[in-house]
Parts: C-alpha cells; sequence; structure tokens
C-alpha cells in the first residue's frame, strides 16, 4: 500500500485545486514513519474498528487499513470527503475496508454512527491528526458522549499534550487535565515535528493516548461547574472560588486545605468536593 510523502500531499491539493483551509485546521501528515507509529499504537490488531476524525487527504486512514483496521472517517471538508475513498483505493487501500460520514464532528451523531455499525465490534478506537483549535471539545465529547470508544491515539498541539498528561502540582494542569482525567488516563507517547506536515505548522505536536477508565461515583456535571468556576481564578484560594458551596467543614471532609489553589487538587479530591457540595444541596 502506498502511503503519502509531501510531493504525493502537495500534488493531491494541486490536483484538486483545493488548498489546506486554516480554518478547518488542516495540516497533513506528510511522513509514512509518523503514521505508522500512530497506527501501531491504535490498531492492535487486525479488524479493529477506528473512529478516524477529519482523514482529510488519507494519510493516516491508509496506514490504519494497512494494520488491518476497518475505518469510520468523519470529514468536514465537502470536497475532501466525496474523494477519499477513490483516493485510497487508487493508492491500494481494498474496497469496502472505510466508510466516510460528511459533518463536523461537533456536531455528527457519533454514537448513533457507530450503533449503526455494531456489527463491527463491541468497542471501538479513535485515532486522529486533530485540529488543534478545537482538539480538546473534541476529545471531551468523545469521552462524554459516545461510551463505545475505549480509548483514543490523537495528535495534538504539544502544548495540549503536555495539558492532557499533567498531573497536580505543574504548571500545565488545567480544566483539560482534569475533564479528560476523569475518565481516562492519558500519556504522551512521542512528540512529532513540525516538518513532516504540509503546510507547515508553526507549533510542534504530540501524540497522545488516552484510554477510559471507570469514572468517579461522583456527579460529572457538579463536579465540572467547580472546576470551571475555581480554575476561571486559578490565582485565588478555594475558599474564595468555591468555598460558599463547599462550606468549612465540607473542605475538611474531602480532606482539602482551603487554601490550596486548583492547579493543586487531582481528579480524587475533586470527586470527594463534589460529593460535598451535592450533599450539602440535598
Amino acid at each position: 500500500m502506498r502511503l503519502l510523502g509531501a510531493a504525493d500531499i502537495r500534488a493531491r491539493i494541486e490536483e484538486l485545486d483545493h488548498p489546506a483551509r486554516r480554518s478547518l485546521g488542516q495540516n497533513f501528515v506528510a511522513d509514512p514513519g509518523v503514521v505508522r507509529r500512530v497506527a501501531a499504537a491504535a490498531v492492535p490488531e487486525a479488524g479493529t474498528p477506528v473512529l478516524e476524525v477529519g482523514p482529510g487527504l488519507g494519510s493516516l486512514t491508509l496506514a490504519l487499513v494497512e494494520r488491518g483496521a476497518r475505518v469510520l472517517a468523519v470529514e468536514q471538508d465537502e470536497l475532501l470527503a466525496t474523494e477519499l475513498v477513490p483516493w485510497l483505493l487508487g493508492r491500494g487501500a481494498p474496497a469496502g475496508r472505510v466508510e466516510v460520514v460528511a459533518g463536523d464532528v461537533l456536531g455528527v451523531d457519533l454514537a448513533g454512527a457507530l450503533a449503526e455499525r455494531s456489527d463491527w465490534g463491541a468497542t471501538w478506537v479513535v485515532a486522529a491528526n486533530l485540529p488543534y483549535h478545537v482538539a480538546v471539545p473534541i476529545i471531551l465529547g468523545i469521552l462524554g458522549r459516545v461510551p463505545v470508544v475505549t480509548s483514543l491515539v490523537v495528535m495534538v498541539q504539544s502544548e495540549v499534550a503536555d495539558r492532557l498528561v499533567a498531573t497536580p502540582g505543574g504548571r500545565t494542569i488545567g480544566v483539560p487535565t482534569i475533564k479528560v482525567g476523569w475518565d481516562a488516563a492519558a500519556r504522551r507517547l512521542f512528540t512529532v515535528d513540525a516538518a513532516v506536515f504540509v503546510p507547515r505548522p508553526r507549533v510542534t505536536s504530540a501524540v497522545v493516548e488516552i484510554v477510559r477508565r471507570p469514572p468517579p461515583a461522583a456527579d460529572r456535571s457538579v463536579a465540572f461547574a467547580l472546576v470551571d468556576r475555581a480554575y476561571g481564578q486559578r490565582r485565588k484560594m478555594l475558599r474564595s472560588t468555591i468555598g460558599e458551596r463547599v462550606g468549612a467543614e465540607g473542605f475538611a471532609a474531602a480532606g482539602v486545605a482551603p487554601t490550596a489553589r486548583p492547579e493543586e487538587l487531582g481528579v480524587a479530591e475533586w470527586a470527594r468536593l463534589t460529593e460535598v457540595v451535592v450533599g450539602r444541596a440535598s
């Protein structure tokens, strides 16, 4: 199977007369070695059903099919969505291994689309080179609304990767850390240089693996509201931002110092604070 290099991508862009669209975050991976590493991390065995977000010209799609995956690709760019399967067949992809849903992944009923293909498998993997500006909303939407997805292997901006894998007490921990960590464990796999993309972005990327795990028993919506409020003024102590909802006794019951700042807390602490808040409201 012929994977895509930089010359292939530039030629395809010219053939389609369709320059990369910055509004859609289109930076196409032009290094077969990189997409093969992503595919190897995402596809443990042949036949694995994969949801690919934003396949673009099919760089990663080809590598996923090469690994034996069956791919459902969601593509917002209407022309690329229409052209993807014929282009892949011309590069040697077997027929019937890739299906395309045209639309914005943030608006597509992913749970319904995967349920319609339940014969592909009971659980799914996400593999994607995500648009930088919407990477976190896409990840959170999948974790929150598509339970059959058990893991994600995604390429994101390096700074976003740092936030996803951060631990309490560090400078990079933030809202994405806690919200992704509520449902999953994230780890950084490798860094991707800007030079492997066409067009070349101004930032470095990284590939992150996110594996679903059982969430805390505490109320998710209450927890996320607390996190948002505290990080909205992250330099302030928790007693100043969420103290009214938790109360002095609540901080003590949760084992959290009211003088702490949000970056000092992990998922477990936010779950205990949530239980306190819910208990006070009942």
